[in-house]
């Protein structure tokens, strides 16, 4: 049988979302200088003291924020790509590339957090990096399942595993044995044509230029699924 979670834990978890939320608030507002641990008590009505009882340090808490975005970004790429068989190659791209954009345009703080300026003296740990390979590992997935398909100009290009982070490359090679360093150039090469569009639509700066960045963003996409022999 289920055990309910005590009141006191729903109201600290409450207590744990609502600080969250004022973070990014922060974050969105002032860029990353603008989360303090201060600043968001003062936000939230509590003293600095009582925060700490939640988050020891502002790190601790950017991580945690890092993290949760990380994960859910990666839940959507997965539910989308877990809804599509494997032989749907060239849909299996669309959903990834269009799950990150919608999550990105849906969560433009959290997208500025893990995708934007940087944290001076900030060093993610284990948990932030992890949830971060999940991203990577989605996209990945969807190289693998085009692979076969891509042009000997693709498949041939000079990579060796050594070129990469062994933080990349260990989960590359342990979830997909079958592929070569190729495959990750390619899909760190596809990730920036990804974040191009998707970043100057979130900060702005395209929206500046045209009626509608989400076109933009799908002429993209489509020239991808054409880059690795995809197109229908």
């Amino acid at each position: 049988m289920e055990t309910k979670p005590t009141r006191r834990a729903r109201l600290r978890q409450q207590t744990i979302a609502e600080i969250k939320e004022a973070a990014l608030k922060a974050l969105a507002e002032s860029g990353p200088a603008g989360i303090t641990l201060r600043g968001i008590a003062r936000e939230l009505g509590m003293t600095a003291a009582a925060l700490y009882g939640y988050f020891d340090t502002r790190d601790q808490l950017i991580s945690t924020l890092a993290a949760d975005a990380y994960n859910e970004l990666a839940d959507s790429h997965e539910a989308a790509l877990a809804a599509l068989p494997p032989e749907e190659a060239a849909s299996r791209v669309r959903a990834v590339c269009d799950t990150f954009r919608t999550w990105s345009v849906a969560n433009p703080a959290a997208f500025r957090l893990i995708y934007g300026d940087g944290l001076p003296g900030f060093s993610p740990p284990e948990d932030v990096t992890k949830a971060a390979r999940r991203c990577c590992m989605a996209l990945l997935d969807v190289v693998a399942g085009a692979w076969d398909h891509a042009p000997a100009a693709i498949r041939d290009d000079e990579a060796e595993w050594s070129d990469f982070q062994e933080s990349l490359v260990t989960p590359a090679r342990e979830q997909f044995p079958h592929l070569p360093p190729q495959a990750l150039g390619l899909t760190l090469r596809i990730w920036g044509r990804m974040y191009g569009p998707v970043m100057l639509e979130v900060f702005g700066h395209l929206g500046q230029q045209i009626v509608d960045p989400s076109q933009v963003y799908r002429r993209e996409v489509e020239a991808i699924i054409e880059m690795l022999g995809l197109s229908e």
